[in-house]
């Protein structure tokens, strides 16, 4: 085990029997390097990797914020971790719908119990926005994402949310660059809108087993049409893998 990596075990052993809790302040750097008998380099080296998982923040001068302690930012640093892992791990195109039907039915059914007025405004607003003629299709792109992710939320589950969240965004470049690719973009635009049109209605009414239903629908219908390949989602928008056949599912 690297020295830093000796720190790194140290803090996710205290995190795991509790003995560290959000808020917890870390030894200063030089007790803490001490006590394990690394240098302090390999303190802050740690440190450094542990604030980019989002476990650890670290603030100079004086008072209780000062120092480096446990934070509370595990959503933001699941979803990014999992989101470049998906990206990365090569999946296949089929693996990964699977595994966006099995989380957004999840989502969209628990949404459909706990929608709010506020989750219900930013739903509608973004459907309005969606439908815009003067929306182009890169704005078009990041508001279906946002609609995806906003309906994740509204089922107030943290868990369901970063996983839903992180493969949905891992495809939001493959899916920008096959729309990009289709000759009726404005037909198939068309069709997602009246598609989040009937989940939004089925969610807003609290019909969760119609909003699972239609959400799965549209996520097979949509990887029907677009010809996602394999290498696009390995490289997260690059050029498909050469030989490799779109997905007809």
């Amino acid at each position: 085990m690297k020295a830093y990596e000796t720190v790194i075990h140290h803090v996710e052993t205290g995190i795991l029997d509790g003995s560290l809790r959000v808020g917890t302040h870390l030894l200063p750097e030089r007790d803490l390097a001490a006590e394990l008998g690394v240098s302090r380099s390999a303190v802050r080296e740690a440190i450094r990797a542990l604030e980019a998982q989002g476990v650890v923040s670290s603030a100079v001068g004086a008072g209780k914020d000062a120092g480096t302690r446990i934070t509370d930012m595990r959503s933001a640093a699941l979803s990014r971790l999992l989101k470049l892992h998906v990206a990365l791990a090569k999946y296949p195109v089929d693996e990964v719908v699977e595994a966006r039907v099995a989380l957004e039915r999840s989502s969209v059914a628990l949404a459909a119990r706990r929608l709010d007025d506020a989750g219900r405004d930013r739903l509608r607003a973004l459907l309005d926005r969606m439908a815009d003629p003067a929306v182009h299709q890169d704005e078009f792109n990041a508001l279906d994402t946002e609609f995806h992710v906003v309906l994740a939320e509204s089922g107030h589950n943290r868990l369901v949310t970063d996983m839903t969240v992180a493969v949905r965004e891992s495809l939001r470049r493959p899916i920008l660059d096959a729309e990009r690719s289709l000759d009726d973009w404005e037909g198939f635009r068309a069709s997602l809108q009246q598609h989040h049109e009937s989940i939004f209605d089925a969610v807003s009414a609290g019909d969760g087993e119609r909003a699972a239903e239609l959400v799965e629908q549209h996520i097979r219908a949509t990887y029907t049409i677009l010809p996602i390949t394999l290498g696009e989602v390995a490289a997260s928008g690059q050029p498909g893998t050469a030989g490799v056949n779109p997905v007809r599912r």
